[in-house]
């Protein structure tokens, strides 16, 4: 029996950690598995990291690569984790995947610091990745969006309708 959700990690500020000899941020091990197990999530998942980069760093090469291992993949209900700065442009390139329901999310601050919106978007993409119908959304601050019709505000460190 395969796992009923599949969770691919993309970096992003959710899996950031701290070097302090070089007093610099750098993405590391995702920290998705481990808040699921955490909070005793019972669904069947699984979690594969396809990159480990900050999404501005992001080529267009690697948006095909994502592209292409949720096009392939076998499951119908997908969530990735994402750097917030180009989310929005992720989940449109992934938007003409028909059939499965894609839900990507992330976090303004690293999952290890202990005022990470990190958990909570975890767990939000969790439930709406089984509630919602096939399609790319993106799940940040308490709210589903459409990718299309979505912004992240800098100034204000929240997505967005526009």
């Amino acid at each position: 029996m395969h796992m009923k959700i599949k969770i691919y990690t993309a970096g992003g500020t959710i899996d950031k950690i701290y070097f302090d000899a070089k007093s610099d941020y750098l993405v590391g091990e995702s920290q998705v598995g481990e808040i699921l197990s955490e909070a005793n999530v019972e669904i069947e998942y699984s979690v594969e990291t396809l990159l480990r980069k900050d999404s501005l760093d992001m080529t267009d090469g690697d948006r095909k690569m994502l592209y292409d291992s949720i096009a392939e993949d076998e499951h119908d209900r997908i969530i990735m984790t994402h750097g917030t700065d180009t989310m929005v442009e992720t989940a449109k390139m992934l938007s003409p995947i028909a059939g499965k329901t894609i839900v990507l999310t992330g976090s303004m601050a690293p999952a290890r610091f202990k005022t990470s919106d990190a958990e909570f978007n975890i767990g939000f993409a969790f439930a709406a990745v089984q509630t919602l119908p096939p399609g790319v959304y993106i799940a940040m601050n308490g709210a589903i969006f459409n990718p299309e019709h979505t912004q992240k505000n800098r100034e204000q460190n929240r997505f967005e309708e526009i």
